[in-house]
Formats: structure tokens, C-alpha cells, sequence
């Protein structure tokens, strides 16, 4: 017996891998549609995919067809894909789409996007809950998934749309893994594992089969919301860290910096903020009765040996994980051993960018 149809978008990222296994076994006929058309080795033969460029809107409504249950959008982004969904809603029941963490702003009006000014960490509160302020819709990242959260939450008597703001997402197959910084430093055999602020730093995670739940859980409650998307834990950076060298069998020496970091290259990892960003998950536990499938610690392994086959198998990190290098080498380099030696033997004082 089937649950229903279901579309997902971008079926064959990170998110959308796991929210079509998640679908596929709870029943429901699946078209899973990414711009290649292929196929996860976990989905069952049932699952039908389909290839689709997200930006052209006769493929997307080719994809929809008749009509659909539920639309799983795992790539919107912006204004125009919420009105490339609204535009089909006719023939849609409801709507699960992804969003992220990156749309609050504290009450200073601070947010990811002015971390790099002076003052302009933002302070959360903890927990941070769904009802907090959103950066005003624009052209950054934060800014258009307000503008596509906005234009969808106003025509949820078309649409109803379930919107999940998700914090740092991990697992198998993410094209810019934050766990990459400590396992090629276990890898590579580094000794030592510097943190800044103490290492104390919270940026609350999300892993993919959580993310597919809440997910699949929303695809049976219809209804226009937003809520919160993590695990049942966000661990400080340092326990990050140590659960990474449990994992591989290592043991780095913490060198905690009591402050921001000494150098762009020195201190900084990707889960690096001032203050802590919590997720309130009450939210989703009342309206959808969430329950995590995992949680940081057990779901690791997984994904420290999908990364460290991945750096096996290329001759350079960046050759790996291009979009990683893309993403955080410009502005800090991840690996710059070199710059931390020099501040080590510097006895911890600041050096020159």
C-alpha cells in the first residue's frame, strides 16, 4: 500500500539522497528529479528519476504532471523557485522546502552576514526559537531565503508550506563538510587542534537523515510554518573535535584560544562563532511529533570514512571538495600548518594576516 506521491528536488544532493530513502521506505511513489537524472544506490527500484533543470519552468511543470501529494524542494532558493512552485500549486497538495539557519538576525540587527564588522557577531538567544527576527529579504544568502520563506508563508491557503530552517548540515555525500577540517588533520597526523573562543563554540547541527525525517514527517502534516531543523545535540567545537579523533583513533592536543582567532588562518573552523546559535526544537517535536533517528556522535563514523575515502582517492583536499575550497579557502585557509607552527612558537601572540 502506498502513502502517496511525492516529488523531490535536487534528489541527488546531500539533503535530497536522504529524504528520497526516507520517503521510498515509508511508502510513498517517488519521481526523484535532479539536473542529471541519476540515482542514490540506497533508493529502492521503485524510486523513478527524472532530469530536470530547477530554473526551467516547463520541466518543472512536466516533472509535477497531473499532480502530486507532496513536493520536497531540496534546492529552492529565492523569489523565483517560490513562484515556479506557487505557479503549479493547483496541482500540488503541499509543500516541504528547505531553508536555513543563516535568515535570523539578533535583536541588534546582527546575523551571519555581519560577522566581519566590528561588533557584529550576532547574539542569539538560547534556544534560539522560530518567532526571532529574519534579516530583511535581499540579494545575500540569508536574504533570499527570507524573500522565498515570505512569498511562500503568504499564499499557504494555495500552498501549504512547511519551510525548515536547518542548521549546520552533515553526513555523507555534503559538498562543503565542515568535518573535513579535523579528519584531515587526523589524517595528515597534526598534532595538535586549535579552537577559538575557548573552544566553546556552538553551531547547532543538523545530519541528513534528521533533516529527511522532519521531512517526511511534514510531507504527512500539511500545513504553512516554519520551524527549526537539528539534532538532539549541538556539541562544542572541541567536542566535535574529540569525537573526530575517537572516530579515527587519534588523540590531537586541544590549544584553546580565550578569544577571537589570533590570525585569519590560526583558531577558525567552520562551526568557529562568538556566541552559541541553539536551535529550540519544541517547535517541530509539538507540530510534528520529531523524534531524532540519530545523533552527532553515532551518526559520525559514517561520515568520516565517506570523507576519508574521498581525500584517499584525489591528490589535493581542494580537488576533493572544490565547493569546500571555494566556500571558506578564499577568506581563511582550512589547512595553513604553516601559520599555526609560527603562532605556536610565537608563545600565542597575534601575527601579521
Amino acid at each position: 500500500m502506498t502513502t502517496g506521491s511525492a516529488c523531490v528536488i535536487g534528489a541527488t544532493g546531500q539533503i535530497g539522497r536522504a529524504a528520497v530513502r526516507a520517503l521510498a521506505a515509508d511508502g510513498w511513489r517517488v519521481r526523484a528529479a535532479s539536473r542529471g537524472g541519476g540515482r542514490d544506490e540506497s533508493w529502492p527500484a521503485s524510486v523513478v528519476g527524472v532530469a530536470v533543470d530547477r530554473d526551467d519552468d516547463a520541466a518543472l511543470a512536466e516533472l509535477i504532471g497531473d499532480g502530486c501529494d507532496v513536493v520536497l524542494d531540496c534546492a529552492a532558493y529565492g523569489r523565483a523557485h517560490a513562484r515556479q512552485l506557487l505557479g503549479l500549486a493547483d496541482r500540488i497538495g503541499s509543500a516541504v522546502v528547505i531553508s536555513t539557519g543563516a535568515v535570523y538576525e539578533d535583536d541588534q540587527g546582527r546575523g551571519f552576514g555581519t560577522q566581519d564588522r566590528p561588533d557584529g557577531a550576532p547574539r542569539y538567544p538560547v534556544p534560539l526559537p522560530e518567532s526571532q527576527r529574519t534579516v530583511p529579504p535581499g540579494d545575500g544568502y540569508g536574504g533570499r531565503k527570507v524573500a522565498l520563506e515570505r512569498e511562500l508563508l503568504a499564499a499557504g491557503d494555495r500552498l501549504p508550506t512547511t519551510l525548515l530552517r536547518a542548521g549546520a548540515i552533515h553526513g555523507p555525500h555534503c559538498r562543503t563538510p565542515r568535518e573535513l577540517y579535523f579528519v584531515k588533520r587526523a589524517l595528515d597526523g597534526r598534532p595538535v587542534r586549535i579552537l577559538a573562543y575557548g573552544g566553546r563554540s556552538r553551531f547547532h547541527p543538523v545530519h541528513v537523515d534528521n533533516l529527511a525525517e522532519l521531512m517526511r514527517l511534514a510531507a504527512h502534516r500539511p500545513g504553512s510554518r516554519v520551524l527549526n531543523a537539528g539534532d538532539p545535540q549541538a556539541p562544542t567545537v572541541a567536542d566535535i573535535s574529540a569525537a573526530v579523533d575517537a572516530v579515527l583513533g587519534v588523540r590531537g592536543e586541544l590549544v584553546l584560544i580565550d578569544g577571537e582567532p589570533p590570525h585569519p588562518h590560526v583558531g577558525s573552523t567552520p562551526w568557529s562563532l562568538a556566541h552559541p546559535l541553539v536551535y529550540d526544537m519544541s517547535a517541530a517535536e509539538r507540530e510534528l511529533g520529531y523524534r531524532p533517528v540519530t545523533g552527532y556522535p553515532e551518526s559520525l563514523p559514517a561520515t568520516v570514512a565517506w570523507l576519508a575515502d574521498r581525500l584517499a582517492a584525489a591528490p589535493d583536499w581542494r580537488t576533493a571538495f572544490p565547493d569546500m575550497a571555494a566556500a571558506y579557502d578564499p577568506m581563511t585557509d582550512l589547512f595553513d600548518y604553516a601559520a599555526e607552527d609560527a603562532w605556536l612558537r610565537s608563545g600565542g601572540h597575534p601575527l601579521a594576516p
